[in-house]
């Protein structure tokens, strides 16, 4: 059942996007080669403290960790671990923030150090296509929309679009209805109402879509062993258009 959140619930959402995003302002110094995974687990966990929130994700169906730090060809919930990030890797570093019972979930990419020509068209095709999913996720558009906007655009950059991890609605709890892919057909799906709120969370990856599971049940992976890229938002539709809740300074 799609819910549809009240200006209250809103705006508490939008506080817990503050959060985030401030969160993810701090990782843009704090990611450099010679640091871990683990070291950005623990360093997430000490601003979260600082901020008095807590990881939503930590524990939800046995999750151990309060982030995903996915690394290069891992598409998505990488464990954090302590192994070296070294010049040139690609991390994404995604979690779920609840302030006070309010959700607000955001994943970003990062280069360490300088990027490769090659991995910052990645990258900035796939922050690109988030926003062109944004755009369409207007008051009366449908689902659909979202989706092939994204895909459109993707496709004639070159990339491939993830099919087998979407984005989904959240709040009070952290996936529910409706999902929402990143390709499709444009005018299908459900209607987009105000007050729904949503994850829009491309996965674009260097060559095939398709992915792989790894032993531990959830780290995926591109199944050709080529890069993949994510940036994630939390939005909500409002009459006035779509309003990003864990926006960054700076965007």
């Amino acid at each position: 059942m799609i819910t549809l959140k009240s200006p209250r619930e809103i705006e508490a959402m939008d506080k817990a996007g503050d959060v985030l995003a401030k969160i993810h302002e701090h990782l843009r110094d704090f990611i450099k080669p010679g640091i871990t995974g683990m070291a950005i687990e623990k360093y997430v966990e000490e601003l979260m403290e600082k901020y008095g929130a807590t990881a939503e994700q930590k524990g939800f169906e046995g999750y151990e960790y309060s982030t995903c730090v996915s690394v290069n060809d891992e598409i998505c919930h990488g464990f954090p671990r302590e192994d070296v990030l070294k010049q040139g890797d690609l991390i994404k570093v995604d979690m779920v923030v609840n302030l006070n019972g309010a959700l607000a979930d955001s994943c970003w990419s990062y280069s360490v150090g300088e990027p490769t020509p090659e991995l910052k068209k990645l990258m900035d095709v796939t922050k690109e296509a988030l926003y062109k999913g944004i755009e369409a996720a207007k008051l009366g558009n449908r689902i659909g929309d979202i989706g092939h906007a994204i895909q459109t655009y993707v496709e004639a950059e070159g990339f491939a679009v993830v099919r087998e991890f979407i984005g989904h609605g959240i709040g009070p709890t952290l996936h529910e209805a409706p999902s929402v892919p990143h390709y499709g057909q444009a005018g299908k799906g459900s209607r987009l109402k105000e007050g729904l709120v949503i994850t829009i969370e491309p996965m674009v990856n260097t060559g095939t879509w398709r992915s792989k599971m790894d032993s531990n049940g959830w780290t995926a992976r591109t199944k050709d062993g080529g890069l993949s890229c994510q940036y994630e938002h939390t939005i909500a539709i409002t009459k006035d258009g779509p309003k990003i809740l864990t926006k960054q300074e700076g965007e």
